[in-house]
């Protein structure tokens, strides 16, 4: 098709990131499959022992869409 590209390997979408990649593939998994929202996440990451901010499940789902 016109104007359509190939898609980025999912190895360059998480360049640069401070977190493991399947951290962030399983928040954004959670965040779309169970309607949680970013902050409920990040509480249950923090439970976990992960800490990070909300915003990086929402760059995470906007890189995934």
């Amino acid at each position: 098709m016109v104007g359509m590209t190939e898609p980025a390997p999912a190895r360059d979408l998480f360049k640069g990131r401070h977190f493991d990649q399947g951290v962030i593939v399983l928040c954004v998994r959670w965040y779309l499959s169970f309607k949680l929202s970013s902050r409920d996440l990040v509480q249950m990451m923090s439970e976990r022992g992960i800490v990070l901010a909300h915003t990086t499940i929402l760059l995470g789902a906007t890189l995934r869409a």
